[in-house]
């Protein structure tokens, strides 16, 4: 399985073992597992998204080197994000996935192995896991350092070009029809060549 158009594929078709609920389309538990595979698609971002999800996710890495997290998830590592906790991959990760370079197919580490439990039950974390000295208290501060690219008036903008581009191909049209008309040469043609030059007759 792959994406081979484009966009990162929703982590529930690496589903393997579900537990169905007496809610359509929404189960007790997912086990996900995440197999070594290409990644090839183009012209969007890679990894798994940033996002917030209505299940609760349960993430641990076995081996290898997880797709979302180059930098401090090591195997034996295992993450908790609750319902509508936002999450998503860190900076290193965010910052190789938009170089230049990025487009060239790309199969990630034949030993990777990662798995998650989806869960639509809240889970109780046992205060003996919430008292481990292996809890990583900086988790939060993989995502310092991304920057927000976000811009409110994007489709003001892109308003703008589109209007623009039409008021360029108007004014080529009507250029073009002037030309035919009175034989005076098309709009564009004058702004190449920067002068015109106007022949007459009697002299």
């Amino acid at each position: 399985m792959n994406a081979v158009s484009f966009d990162h594929p929703d982590p529930s078709i690496f589903t393997v073992l579900t537990v169905p609920s007496q809610t359509p389309g929404v189960p007790v538990a997912d086990f996900v597992i995440f197999p070594p595979r290409w990644l090839v698609a183009q012209n969007t971002f890679r990894p798994p998204y940033y996002h917030r999800n209505i299940m609760n996710e349960f993430m641990g890495l076995v081996r290898g080197v997880y797709e979302a997290k180059q930098d401090g998830f090591l195997p034996g590592g295992a993450s908790l994000h609750m319902c509508m906790t936002p999450h998503g991959p860190d900076v290193p990760t965010y910052t190789a996935a938009t170089r230049e370079d990025s487009q060239q197919p790309m199969r990630l580490d034949p030993c990777t192995l990662a798995f998650m439990f989806e869960v639509s039950l809240t889970p109780r974390v046992t205060p003996a896991a919430l008292g481990s000295p292996c809890i990583d208290q900086d988790y939060y501060k993989c995502w310092w350092g991304l920057k927000s690219h976000f811009d409110r008036d994007w489709y003001l903008k892109k308003q703008q070009r589109q209007q623009e581009q039409q008021r360029e191909k108007e004014q080529m049209q009507n250029g073009k029809q002037a030309a035919a008309d009175g034989g005076m040469a098309p709009i564009g043609l004058v702004d190449s060549l920067k002068s015109v030059v106007v022949s007459g007759t009697g002299r």
